[in-house]
């Protein structure tokens, strides 16, 4: 019996070369070096079909090459001196650029709102890079991109070295990509470089020889198996929740956002769904860009990580015994504590002793929220329209993990990824108070 044909099958492999380029990476960018490439997919139908995909794929190549010539770090790789043991990126070494084919697969079978376990598992066969850690970096490509041929549209799945980016500059990278794709002569907005600008200090940072020994010391062993969904909450909810928990407040006080409002609501359900007992610490982790935090501020158009975790931690029985407003008033706290002077206390800290980061680190109750529903992914154009759907990859999904996007209709609609072990999910997808918000306004 002859084997069956892959779902997705690539079918050719080059490099994209820019001009030679060098920076240091920054004491932002460093604690990323053993998190995972962070890993984008985003999902377009062709005005014809699949018979259109050789086209797209010339175009977005050589405006992948134009791009690179902007947002050349992605194209080097990461180098560490031999005599201070500061990271640097250099070189012209290029990005790669693969072509793949899953013409039984349709723009509607990963796209649609009800994506099954198996669309799951198929999406994830669409972005390089899998299980790749930024260390490797130093021999590996900085950027790659997977061009698939589907049935009847485009899968483009990016893995970007974090140690290199956050989430800010990736969709300035991928918005300006698509820009050039479009025809334009330059992006709209031109990347700043100067890392020094957010820190010039070199640090030594001492490396594991490969990325299965530094996987081998995490002091809290394997991971357990984790269950991905999506959960898609309508503008109306959001907008009603944050509007409850603002009721609460005395008169002239802050008003609470929809983002501290909605991770508020993911913390407390995702904690039920954990059965912590009243004394478990549970912790919310929300990575907060820092550029318009540094004094003097940095430009939007700075290109690199200027993002820093800041961590709240409470006994679950407080958070769930409390009113909504009470977990809410942390996160809110938190965030505006986090200011220039925490900022810069942080850096001397990591600075003084830079370590290496396992995602346990964060603690076993930990609830940690990455990427914005600021980010206008669905912006992101080539020409043949917008994306149908945008989502992560599997890489840095650890327990707790959440990603969240503006949900493609607009309107204040935000989709949440949530990576969970398999019984507190369970446990989640039955949790009527948590469900509540998924419902739209009358």
């Amino acid at each position: 019996m002859a084997a069956a044909a892959p779902l997705v099958a690539v079918t050719s492999t080059r490099t994209v070369v820019p001009a030679d380029a060098n920076c240091v990476l920054a004491t932002f960018d460093l604690p990323y070096i053993t998190f995972y490439y962070n890993q984008k997919l985003l999902l377009y139908r062709l005005p014809n079909g699949a018979s259109d995909f050789p086209d797209a794929v010339a175009r977005m190549s050589a405006a992948l090459s134009d791009a690179l010539a902007y947002f050349y770090p992605l194209a080097g790789r990461i180098r560490q001196d031999e005599h201070d043991g500061a990271l640097s990126i250099d070189g012209h070494q290029g990005a790669e650029v693969l072509e793949a084919s899953a013409d039984q697969v349709s723009v509607q079978d990963l796209a649609g709102q009800e994506c099954s376990d198996h669309a799951e598992k198929v999406m994830q066969l669409l972005v390089p890079y899998t299980g790749v850690m930024n260390l490797e970096g130093l021999h590996r490509p900085l950027l790659a991109v997977q061009l698939t041929r589907l049935k009847d549209g485009l899968a483009v799945g990016c893995a970007f070295n974090h140690a290199v980016l956050d989430g800010t500059s990736t969709w300035h990278f991928l918005s300006s990509w698509a820009e050039l794709c479009r025809g334009a002569g330059a992006p709209a907005l031109l990347p700043v470089h100067n890392r020094s600008m957010a820190r010039s200090v070199r640090v030594r940072l001492p490396l594991p020889p490969t990325a299965e020994a530094h996987e081998k010391a995490d002091p809290n062993g394997p991971k357990k198996a984790l269950v991905a969904r999506v959960f898609s909450f309508p503008g109306s909810a959001v907008a009603r929740t944050k509007a409850a928990v603002n009721a609460a407040l005395p008169p002239g006080a802050k008003p609470f956002s929809s983002f501290q409002s909605l991770g508020a609501h993911i913390w407390r359900a995702v904690s039920r769904a954990r059965g912590l007992g009243p004394s478990d610490i549970t912790v919310f982790a929300v990575f907060a860009d820092c550029r318009s935090r540094l004094d003097p501020p940095v430009p939007a158009a700075y290109f690199g990580n200027l993002i820093q975790a800041v961590f709240t931690g409470v006994p679950a029985g407080m958070l769930l015994g409390g009113p909504p407003e009470l977990a809410v008033g942390l996160l809110q706290k938190a965030i505006d504590e986090h200011d220039s002077a925490a900022v810069t206390r942080r850096l001397e800290e990591y600075e003084a002793m830079p370590k290496l980061f396992h995602y346990s680190d964060a603690g076993p109750n930990c609830v940690a929220v990455g990427s914005s529903p600021r980010f206008r992914v669905y912006d992101v154009d080539f020409g043949f329209g917008r994306p149908e759907r945008v989502r992560s990859g599997g890489n840095n999904k650890f327990d707790g993990m959440v990603y969240l996007y503006p949900g493609r209709g607009g309107d204040g609609a935000i989709d949440m990824e949530l990576a969970l072990q398999a019984e507190p999910m369970q446990r989640l997808e039955k949790d009527d108070d948590f469900l509540l918000l998924m419902r739209a306004a009358p």
